[in-house]
């Protein structure tokens, strides 16, 4: 049983937010392309990046900002051009968006936060932008919420948002996100975009604590093609608007705080690595029984990212030596004589001995999963025990399709 409910409004489901997306030309199709994520009051904020030695303009300008002062109003996000690896002019093109939407808003630049996204090597198309940020603000409302997630999207088939509500003292908390993300996604996060807010009322280096720790149980859990971006950031604002007692340290309030954030983030990633491109299902892998959780961790992300166990998957071929194979190269010791590993509630190998099992049931497991829904029944459990160890922990992908192939070799044209 959960501390939390489902709420509706996704980014602005908590109090004192508004949200806009409008299409400001940015995009050659016409769909969406500007986004905005406003405060009404400062709000903390907290940030986690790539770590490509290849970064975005954007990247670098928040975590410069944060580094000064880690308080933001708004995040601004384009959607088309991803300004990463354009020198000098994408960095004046950053600064420049922040200062139209701080003019804007009558507020300082300085409390503004910039994400982008699109085709690598491509400045932000400026006079689209300049000519789009009135209207942004304009837009701006508390229903905005749905406009906001559809404005950041690529290639993505399916937006991505959530909200939870939590009672701490007697008062209602709540975190809403939205997310983009379907290819070049990898851990260290990847072409993903993830903005979150709370109006709880948090200490800063706290909620930076608190959002590191999510990310690394959920948006760096997930590989869908082995590829780390130029511009992924996860960036998290709580204004404190829902009036209950600033949470300062671990505890109580605490720890109830940041399981529903890990849940928020939890959900947008596998959100994401469902919406992989051409995927047909998401694969989530469990391990349990290694000596710590990261060495858990890294054995699920190994097995989640490799290419044979996803081709097998959308080949709908129950080929478990390929997931023992991938754990046996993780980089993680374990004796192969106590690894078990199951597909979905069919055992395979048990205490390192191959099983005879039912080929056509595995198979028709694997089928089931591609025809399901959305995030729902579509999802190939892969379990894997490999000890008697504490450590836990669950990484998420998706198969690797012809679609995938098709869609990376005509991206750019």
């Amino acid at each position: 049983m959960t501390d939390w409910q489902l709420v509706d409004g996704g980014i602005t489901a908590p109090k004192g937010y508004q949200a806009a997306g409008i299409t400001a030309g940015l995009k050659a199709s016409g769909s969406k392309d500007l986004t905005l994520i406003l405060s009404e009051t400062d709000a903390i904020a907290a940030g986690v990046f790539t770590l490509s030695q290849v970064r975005a303009a954007c990247v670098d300008y928040c975590r410069k900002q944060l580094q000064k002062n880690a308080s933001a109003r708004a995040i601004l996000c384009n959607s088309g051009q991803a300004n990463a690896c354009t020198g000098e002019l994408g960095w004046q093109d950053a600064k420049e968006s922040a200062e139209l939407l701080a003019k804007q808003l009558n507020i300082s630049p300085q409390a503004i936060l910039l994400a982008s996204t699109g085709v690598i090597g491509q400045r932000i198309k400026m006079d689209a932008l300049r000519q789009g940020i009135p209207k942004l603000v304009a837009a701006a409302s508390v229903d905005g919420g749905k406009d906001a997630a559809e404005a950041i999207v690529t290639t993505d088939l399916v937006t991505k948002e959530i909200a939870l509500e939590t009672d701490i003292e007697g008062r209602p908390v709540r975190i809403g996100g939205i997310a983009k993300g379907s290819g070049m996604i990898h851990p260290n996060m990847a072409t993903m975009l993830a903005f979150i807010t709370c109006d709880a009322a948090v200490a800063t280096n706290l909620w930076q604590e608190m959002l590191a720790r999510a990310v690394n149980k959920s948006f760096n859990q997930i590989t869908v093609d082995g590829d780390t971006s130029t511009n992924d950031s996860v960036i998290a604002l709580t204004n404190g608007q829902s009036r209950t007692t600033a949470i300062r340290e671990m505890g109580k309030n605490a720890e109830k705080l940041e399981a529903m954030l890990t849940e928020v983030c939890q959900y947008l990633a596998k959100a994401i690595a469902r919406d992989g491109e051409g995927a047909t299902c998401l694969i989530e892998v469990q391990v349990s029984g290694a000596t710590n959780e990261q060495a858990a961790a890294q054995i699920a992300k190994t097995v989640a990212g490799s290419s044979l166990v996803k081709s097998a998957i959308f080949g709908r071929d129950p080929n478990w030596g390929r997931i023992a194979g991938a754990a046996g190269r993780a980089g993680v010791k374990f004796h192969q004589d106590e690894l078990s590993i199951q597909l979905g509630g069919i055992c395979l190998m048990d205490n390192g001995q191959p099983l005879e099992f039912d080929r056509d049931a595995a198979s028709n497991y694997l089928k089931q999963a591609a025809a399901g829904e959305y995030l729902k029944g579509d999802t190939v459990l892969i379990s894997l025990i490999v000890g008697s160890g504490s450590g836990q922990s669950t990484a998420w992908g998706c198969d690797l399709t012809y679609k995938y192939v098709e869609i990376n070799a005509e991206y750019t044209t």
